[in-house]
């Protein structure tokens, strides 16, 4: 049947987009759409294709692989083509990929696969010649790529020589190099305060660091590489499966992924992937899926390629954690603090696996930054469970209004303010503005400080809303028959809240201390107030000197909690809070260097069953141990719970002692009974 004009005017218009948002992916490493939007204009493609064969053309996107080189960088052939792979998103797609491989083997026997996380990051050809490092380049187009030598000898993850004495004359290592989430945040942060651009992305933070024409630029980014396949292989050692490939890069020295794994059968691959993605947010690297492959080497060459990818790998893809959309409108939060956030209005995108619809813009310098104006299309970045933030704009027409930061408070009037220290500006009217007070009051409820089970966020709205309350002491003087009143609320839940109010006057100094809501005070800091002086008093009454000699209080956290405690009505709630009954047990105040882990550094990973994370940060803390967020050198021990990701593993590498959470409730309840 012929074609008509419509489908070749459509073919025409996605191979014309589809070369567009390759190139500004491939080459110019500033992407305008989401995966998940080019994916859909690719499948669209493919789909016509298939309908009307006989206008399949040589130059179609469909035919190659990515963009063409930079015209920046030497031009390199790989050996063998670097292929794209075919993508699944659902179980039935899975098992039909493996129905198609199992009829073309002409078998029903189970088949083996090696999975691996899907890395979002830069495709590499890296050549070894008798083990020594020759020559390292991009995927390019699949056939072609670009001369990137020098810049990936800076990566510490590349071996120049290969380990071992039996090394194959010739190898093309295939592998994806990336930047490290917690390498990125601190790049961003760096590079904001010395007043330059921070990455959009990891992926486009890695591709731009990659292809930098001075290595030194290359050298100071935190680029990392997983090894992950091979190319050409000269000699006489060949690998049998995907397996094997795997162990002799490591056996060589080229870091493979531990959280691979060889299963059998589609379904163990989707268990596989279903197990990684719930561990997706605690990865210190971003992932858009699992990569499968058919782990027998005859069967892979049996299954062969077609046109731009092989018959025998497949990518199970995860929801998309970026998206584009539209910013409809800029509204101001006012935060406990007084702080005014502004929270960008989106027309509404599924991304993360979820849709939304409000985004965080942090403040006014990242609305200049971004140079964003209301009606502007935008790149929408979701990971895990982190609140969706507005990434960049998307090149094109721009919106038609600024954003302007408002004069007073949108809650309450007064005036706002801002000083030249930070970029935060500020309600004046602290807890006179309903909107601080409602904040201040969800903050002195929520789990980590008084844990008032049943205390919501609607309810305290309804309460300040009703003039019930105006401090948290006041919380301690509602009766059930005043919370039944209110909407929603029954005498049964009324009662319930009455019951959990009760049961939080019992409580730790150091939960108290964070409930108060002191600026910068973390639970942390509030553990390590309440160990260092041991009763409240002294806490209200210490000197700026004084608090600068608790752990980690710096001179601003300082001056917060001083600035605080010198304030009459802050500590007129603390008195009322005291005679409404909360209470705390007596903490013994050990000198400097007594506490049994004084100069320790923990790191807490993973789930802990038994107890919360953040008590048992505390109880670390009070026995005079630094809990930190990563892993490094100077790490004394880790805790792994189920679920422990990348910090588990450097601590492995590190040989860093290692405890289960039973290990550690031995160790707290040793100490804790004999801690000196």
């Amino acid at each position: 049947m012929s074609a008509s004009s419509d489908v070749r005017k459509e073919l025409a218009r996605l191979r014309r987009e589809i070369e567009h948002h390759n190139r500004r992916y491939h080459t110019l490493d500033d992407p305008e759409i989401s995966d998940a939007q080019f994916d859909a204009l690719f499948d669209r493609l493919l789909a016509l294709e298939a309908e009307h064969p006989e206008l399949v053309t040589r130059d179609s996107p469909s035919q190659r692989v990515g963009g063409a080189p930079a015209t920046a960088f030497a031009a390199v052939t790989h050996a063998q083509p670097m292929l794209s792979l075919d993508k699944c998103t659902t179980e039935a797609e899975l098992t039909a990929w493996e129905a198609r491989c199992q009829s073309r083997l002409d078998t029903e026997s189970p088949m083996r696969y090696a999975c691996e996380p899907k890395i979002d990051g830069v495709a590499v050809n890296i050549t070894y010649e008798r083990g020594e490092l020759v020559r390292a380049a991009t995927r390019g187009d699949g056939q072609t790529g670009e001369d990137v030598t020098a810049n990936v000898r800076t990566i510490t993850d590349v071996p120049s020589r290969l380990r071992g004495r039996k090394l194959p004359p010739l190898i093309e290592v295939r592998g994806e190099i990336y930047i490290p989430i917690a390498g990125f945040a601190k790049f961003n942060a760096d590079a904001v305060a010395r007043g330059d651009k921070p990455m959009v992305n990891p992926r486009n933070g890695a591709a731009g660091s990659l292809r930098q024409l001075d290595h030194r630029i290359t050298a100071a980014r935190p680029l990392r590489m997983f090894g992950y396949g091979v190319g050409r292989i000269d000699g006489d050692w060949q690998p049998s499966t995907q397996t094997q490939t795997s162990e002799a890069l490591e056996g060589w020295g080229i870091r493979v992924n531990p959280k691979r794994k060889t299963v059998v059968g589609a379904m163990q691959c989707l268990r596989y992937a279903e197990s990684l993605l719930s561990e997706r947010a605690s990865l210190d690297y971003e992932i858009d899926g699992v990569v499968i492959k058919v782990d027998e080497r005859a069967q892979q060459e049996a299954l062969g390629t077609i046109t731009r990818r092989p018959r025998w790998a497949i990518a199970y893809k995860y929801p998309a954690e970026e998206a584009t959309t539209v910013l409809l409108d800029v509204e101001f939060q006012v935060g406990r603090t007084g702080a005014i956030t502004p929270v960008a209005r989106l027309e509404p995108v599924f991304v993360g696996g979820v849709t939304v619809s409000n985004a965080t813009l942090h403040n006014m310098d990242e609305i200049r930054r971004l140079d964003l104006r209301i009606g502007d299309r935008v790149l929408v970045h979701r990971a895990g469970d982190v609140i969706p933030k507005v990434a960049k704009v998307v090149p094109g027409p721009r919106g038609t209004r600024e954003i302007a930061l408002p004069k007073v408070c949108p809650v309450c009037g007064a005036e706002i303010f801002q000083t030249d220290e930070e970029a935060i500006a500020r309600c004046s009217a602290g807890l006179d503005c309903p909107a601080q007070r409602k904040e201040a009051l969800k903050h002195f409820a929520s789990r980590l400080a008084m844990d008032i089970e049943g205390l919501g966020d609607k309810l305290i709205d309804a309460l300040v809303e009703n003039g019930h309350v105006q401090s948290a002491a006041d919380l301690y003087g509602l009766d059930a028959a005043t919370l039944a009143e209110l909407p929603r609320m029954g005498e049964k839940s009324a009662a319930n809240v009455v019951a959990a109010i009760e049961a939080s006057k019992s409580t730790t100094l150091a939960r108290f201390i964070y409930a108060l809501g002191i600026r910068e005070v973390g639970e942390a800091t509030a553990a390590a107030l309440a160990t260092h002086f041991g009763s409240l008093d002294h806490v209200l009454d210490a000197s700026i000197e004084g608090l600068l000699e608790v752990p980690d209080v710096g001179p601003i956290v300082a001056e917060h909690i001083h600035t605080f405690c010198a304030q009459s009505a802050n500590r007129d709630v603390i008195a009322a809070l005291q005679q409404a009954g909360v209470t705390w047990p007596a903490i013994e105040v050990r000198s400097k260097g007594a506490a049994p882990l004084a100069g320790q550094t923990w790191v807490l990973t993973g789930t802990l069953e038994s107890m919360s994370r953040s008590d048992a940060k505390a109880r670390l803390i009070a026995l005079g141990a630094k809990v930190a967020g990563s892993v490094s050198a100077k790490t004394t021990q880790v805790v792994a719970g189920p679920g422990a990701g990348s910090k588990l593993t450097q601590a492995q590498a590190l040989g860093i002692a290692v405890m289960d959470e039973a290990e550690l409730l031995a160790a707290l309840q040793r100490l804790e009974s004999n801690p000196v």
